[in-house]
């Protein structure tokens, strides 16, 4: 039997990204559509009294509804185009990288299912559907989803990963 040397470092799949990328694309849009079934403009359901609500809200806008007040005609194309080519990026990225480490993997992975899922939406209806409402007091963190989450989860483990490569 063969040991592998401490500094072999066994790459990521690129198979597994597709796996992990689809099980959010999944999971994001089921959860949107029980939440647009079941929950009105109005509901508000406390899942943990003065912290965190399923809510329904719509975002017009980017990540966190940044640009969601806008008025400009040209602002859902505009979205759709950026999130289109950082999309495009991303497959690159997984598909061009030859021995990609895990934490590296995983964080694509998991950018690449939620960045296509809020793509669908907005090309679908021109908006993305949010319902997560995390808040303490009268501090409201941004409305979110699952697809958001992903997203910030991956990059988060793009960052330790690029922080902690040699």
């Amino acid at each position: 039997m063969r040991q592998k040397s401490a500094t072999h470092i066994r790459s990521f799949p690129r198979i597994l990204s597709v796996v992990i990328a689809a099980g959010i694309l999944a999971g994001d849009q089921i959860t949107k559509a029980v939440v647009t079934h079941f929950i009105t403009a109005r509901t508000v359901i406390s899942v943990i009294p003065h912290f965190f609500n399923l809510i329904y809200a719509e975002n017009a806008g980017a990540a966190f509804s940044l640009f969601s007040a806008s008025p400009a005609p040209w602002k859902t194309a505009l979205l759709i185009a950026v999130r289109s080519v950082l999309l495009a990026v991303m497959i690159v990225l997984i598909w061009r990288s030859r021995r990609m480490r895990w934490a590296m993997g995983i964080g694509f992975s998991l950018i690449m299912g939620g960045a296509l899922s809020n793509l669908i939406d907005c090309v679908r209806h021109g908006r993305v559907i949010d319902f997560l409402d995390v808040y303490y007091r009268s501090y409201h963190w941004p409305t979110f989803n699952l697809a958001d989450s992903a997203i910030v989860v991956g990059a988060g483990l793009v960052v330790v990963q690029m922080l902690m490569s040699e």
